[in-house]
C-alpha cells in the first residue's frame, strides 16, 4: 500500500484521493544563483520575494550540486544519478524527473532552462543543429517566448532590443542596464508565459508539472534600470583579498571573455570588483521580482494549495573570492547552491535545515511527496529522500555532500572540504567551520580527516 504522509495533506483531503498524483509540482530553477539572498542571511541583497518564499517553505543552508557547470548539474538533477555512478544501458523506466510525471498522466511543460539549453531543444549556441528534445519523451509543451531574439540561445545571452552575444554582431558587454519593463528582457517574458500556462491548467484541473528556468543572473549581467539603480546607496561586502593556492584554480575565462566597463586588470580594482557585484546583485533583484509574480499568480489561483514548489540554484558562483569569477571550480563558492521548498500543509513552514543535502535528492524527494502513478526509473537513484527532513526531522542520511570537477573529487562534510585529485592523488583539505573561503590547506596537520573523507568518496 502506498505510505500515507499525513502532515502534507490538505484538510478535506482522502487517503482514497491522495494515493497516487497528490500534487502538481512548480520547479523553478535560477541559472548561476549563489545563496546570497536575505533569506541565506545577506542583508544587502534585495530579494523580498523569495525571502517571502522561504518564510512559506523549508530552506537548505547546505545544499550542494553534483558538479558546478550548468549542463553538467542540471542532467545529474533530472536523472537522479551521481556522474560517479556506473552506466546503464536502456531501461523500460524513465530516465528523466519530468519524464516520470508525464508517464504519470501529469501534462508538463518547459519553460526556459531546464536542462542545458534555454528552451529544451538542442542546439549550439550559434543557432546550428536540428533542434531535437534535449530530454526525449519529458515534455508536453515547449512554450519558451523567444521574442526579438528569434531563437533560445539568443534569449540566453541577450541585450536589449533583440541583441544578443551570439548574434554575429561582437556584443559582448559584461554589463547592461537600460530597458525600463520587466517584459523588455526574456526573464520577464518568461515569467508571464508560466502566469498564462497556469491559468490554463487552473482552466483544465489537469495535474502539471511545470518547469520554470530563468536565465539571470547569468553572465552577461542585463536587467532593467531599476535594478541597477536599487543598489546605488548599498554597502556590498568586498570579498577576501588572498588567492587560493591550487592546481584547481582558474582564471575566470568565462568572466574575462566579455568587454568590462573598466580596466580588466588582474585582480581587478576595488572599484571594479564592486561594480561587478553590484551588477550580479541587480541581476538576482531582477530574477527575485519574477519569482515573486509566479507565485502569487500561483497563490490567486488558488493552485498554491496543492502544488509542491522547488526553488533550485543549479550551482554557486564566486564573486571574486578565492579571486576566481565564475563557477567551474572544486571550492565552496560553486557547489552551494541554493535549495528551497514547500509542500502544501507543511508543519515546518519557515525552517531553516543545516542538513547536508544533493542535488540528488530532489528527484526522490519528488516521488515520495507526489506519489505519481507511474514510478519505475530508468536506473536506481542515488539521492535520498528529503520527505523526513520535510516533516520535521533534524537528522539527515548524509554525512557527506560529493561534488566533481574535471579531476577533483571535493568532499564536503559539517566542518571540512577535502578535494582530491583521483589521477595526481594529491589531497588538499579546508577547514571552512568559520570561514566559508578559507584558504588555508591543512591536509598535512589532519590526516585522519583527510583519510575519513577519501573513505566517503565512492569507488
Amino acid at each position: 500500500m502506498t505510505r500515507f504522509l499525513p502532515f502534507i495533506l490538505l484538510a478535506g483531503t482522502t487517503f482514497a484521493q491522495a494515493q497516487t498524483n497528490r500534487y502538481n509540482v512548480l520547479f523553478i530553477a535560477v541559472d548561476d544563483l549563489r545563496p546570497e539572498l536575505g533569506c541565506y542571511g545577506a542583508n544587502y541583497a534585495q530579494t523580498p520575494n523569495m525571502d517571502k518564499f522561504a518564510s512559506t517553505g523549508m530552506l537548505f543552508d547546505r545544499h550542494y550540486v553534483q558538479v558546478a557547470t550548468c549542463h553538467s548539474s542540471r542532467q545529474s538533477m533530472l536523472t537522479g544519478r551521481s556522474p560517479g555512478a556506473a552506466k546503464q544501458g536502456p531501461q523500460p523506466g524513465a530516465r528523466f524527473l519530468p519524464e516520470l510525471f508525464r508517464r504519470s498522466d501529469y501534462h508538463t511543460t518547459c519553460i526556459g532552462k531546464i536542462s542545458h539549453s534555454p528552451d529544451g531543444r538542442s542546439f549550439q549556441y550559434s543557432g546550428k543543429g536540428d533542434g531535437h528534445m534535449e530530454l526525449p519523451n519529458a515534455w508536453d509543451a515547449l512554450p519558451t517566448p523567444f521574442g526579438p531574439w528569434k531563437r533560445g540561445w539568443g534569449t540566453f545571452f541577450a541585450y536589449a532590443g533583440g541583441q544578443h552575444r551570439e548574434d554575429g554582431q561582437k556584443h559582448k558587454d559584461l554589463m547592461q542596464f537600460t530597458v525600463e519593463k520587466d517584459n523588455d528582457l526574456p526573464d520577464g517574458m518568461m515569467a508571464q508565459t508560466a502566469i498564462e500556462t497556469l491559468r490554463d491548467y487552473k482552466k483544465s484541473g489537469q495535474r502539471f508539472f511545470l518547469g520554470l528556468g530563468f536565465f539571470k543572473p547569468h553572465l552577461p549581467f542585463v536587467a532593467p534600470k531599476q535594478d541597477w539603480e536599487a543598489f546605488a546607496n548599498t554597502d556590498i561586502p568586498l570579498p577576501p583579498e588572498d588567492k587560493i593556492d591550487s592546481t584547481f584554480w582558474h582564471g575566470s575565462g568565462e568572466f574575462y571573455k566579455y568587454k568590462a566597463p573598466f580596466e580588466k586588470t588582474r585582480p581587478l580594482s576595488r572599484d571594479a570588483i564592486l561594480k561587478s557585484r553590484r551588477a550580479y546583485l541587480a541581476c538576482v533583484r531582477y530574477t527575485d521580482r519574477q519569482v515573486g509574480k509566479v507565485l502569487d499568480a500561483l497563490k490567486e489561483l488558488e493552485l498554491d494549495q496543492d502544488t509542491v514548489v522547488v526553488l533550485w540554484g543549479d550551482h554557486g558562483w564566486h564573486l571574486g573570492e578565492q579571486e576566481i569569477w565564475g563557477k567551474h571550480s572544486p571550492f565552496e563558492r560553486a557547489n552551494r547552491s541554493v535549495l528551497i521548498m514547500r509542500v502544501p500543509g507543511m508543519s515546518t513552514a519557515g525552517v531553516k535545515s543545516d542538513a547536508l543535502v544533493e542535488s540528488l535528492d530532489l528527484y526522490p524527494t519528488l516521488i515520495e511527496l507526489c506519489q505519481p502513478s507511474f514510478r519505475k526509473t530508468a536506473h536506481p537513484l542515488d539521492g535520498d529522500s528529503l520527505v523526513p527532513l520535510l516533516k520535521g526531522g533534524s537528522g539527515s542520511k548524509r554525512d557527506v555532500a560529493i561534488s566533481y570537477w574535471h579531476d577533483a573529487i571535493s568532499v564536503r562534510d559539517r566542518t571540512h572540504r577535502l578535494i582530491f585529485n583521483k589521477k595526481s592523488k594529491a589531497s588538499a583539505l579546508y577547514d571552512l567551520s568559520v570561514n566559508p573561503d578559507n584558504n588555508t590547506d591543512v591536509a598535512a596537520q589532519l590526516p585522519e580527516i583527510v583519510k575519513r573523507l577519501k573513505d566517503a568518496i565512492p569507488e
